[in-house]
């Protein structure tokens, strides 16, 4: 699925495979398996689109594919190969990306899957604003 609305868009994902769970602990080689597989796969289902410049605001909401429990943390390193594969689509680097929000939605979706909403990050934050208070 793609949406696209002025220099924002929507991509669903594939549901990014539990052997890319950090909880899994696999061995290297097999694990370099999976990563480049859901790599692969979320680079085909990106489709090329015309990017803004600047910083992006990344949004990622979790459709599981059942009723268990998905911590959030362990989802997002789950989707890194795939916002890796989606990133090479699109010709950009994923340290573009200056906010990340992440939900799981209560919708259970067979096979489960993930909608990724980029747009520009419009917030005009400076670094000094960001310093701590001493």
């Amino acid at each position: 699925m793609l949406s696209e609305t002025s220099g924002s868009f929507l991509i669903e994902l594939p549901w990014p495979p539990s052997e890319l769970s950090p909880n899994k602990r696999l061995h290297w080689a097999a694990l370099s398996k999976h990563k480049h597989r859901y790599r692969e796969a979320c680079c085909a289902a990106t489709p090329r689109l015309p990017v803004p410049d600047g910083p992006l605001s990344v949004s990622l909401t979790f459709f599981r594919p059942d009723r268990r429990s998905y911590d959030r943390d362990n989802l997002l390193a789950r989707m890194k190969a795939g916002l890796d594969g989606m990133c090479d689509s699109l010709g950009i680097d994923d340290k573009r990306f200056s906010v990340i929000t992440i939900r799981v939605s209560d919708v259970v979706v067979k096979g489960g899957s993930v909608y990724v909403a980029v747009s520009k990050d419009n917030q005009k934050k400076h670094e000094e604003d960001l310093r701590p208070v001493r």
